[in-house]
């Protein structure tokens, strides 16, 4: 059986019942080849898990975007609760090489499945939640789900300056704002690009940003405060 504890390590928390742990990482093929080793899979706790990482990511954006409507918190949620973003956060932690597997799911790529990635990561969840209670749980997810709440908040932002703009040009029965580039500077690991927004024939407003969607959104954003 996989040792975990560098998995401890990884996940930053110190189970009272590391069982709970253990628990989560066993897949079904384990059971089939390993019958009476384990009491049991992680199923189970991958139900409780989905449950308990919609509440939190839910309580997150609900605090985060006072300014959505219930169908744009749904689209933002939905962004971060898939088996995609769980099973790509799975694979930074590495929990694909402390899976209990049987041979033959392992031997046709088990560890790096998306189903049985996304799984376990939820199971995981489930079991901090069981160890560590709901400010643990509200620590623990906040900090997995880091990177990718704010790329899914600035990607929203984004949409959300572009597609106003978009929405008020129209209404003045002008033609669609044109986004020009006209600086790339810097290396290729830190560059910054500047556009300029284009409404009939004249700039409304320029913006910067890491990429050419957020210089875009600040351009939008100018764009819409100068109309």
């Amino acid at each position: 059986m996989p040792d975990i504890a560098g998995l401890h390590k990884t996940l930053g928390i110190a189970f009272k019942d590391a069982s709970l742990l253990r628990q989560a990482l066993v897949h079904s093929s384990y059971i089939n080849e390993n019958p009476g080793e384990v009491s049991g899979n992680n199923e189970r706790l991958e139900f409780l898990g989905d449950a308990i990482l919609g509440f939190f990511i839910t309580e997150k954006l609900y605090a985060e975007c006072p300014g959505s409507s219930e169908g744009e918190m749904t689209r933002l949620r939905a962004a971060l609760v898939n088996g995609d973003t769980l099973a790509n956060i799975a694979r930074k932690i590495q929990i694909g090489d402390y899976l209990y597997m049987g041979r033959g799911e392992e031997s046709s790529g088990g560890r790096d499945k998306k189903p049985n990635l996304a799984g376990a990561m939820e199971a995981v969840i489930a079991a901090v939640y069981l160890d560590q209670g709901v400010a643990g749980t509200r620590k623990f997810i906040r900090r997995l789900f880091k990177n990718e709440m704010v790329d899914v908040l600035s990607n929203n932002n984004i949409k959300d300056y572009k597609s106003r703009l978009q929405e008020v040009v129209q209404s003045r029965d002008q033609a669609a704002p044109v986004y020009r580039l006209i600086a790339e500077e810097g290396p290729d690991h830190a560059k910054t690009f500047t556009v300029e927004v284009i409404i009939g024939n004249s700039v409304q407003g320029r913006g910067v940003g890491k990429s050419k969607k957020q210089a875009e959104a600040t351009a939008a954003r100018v764009a819409l405060e100068k109309l």
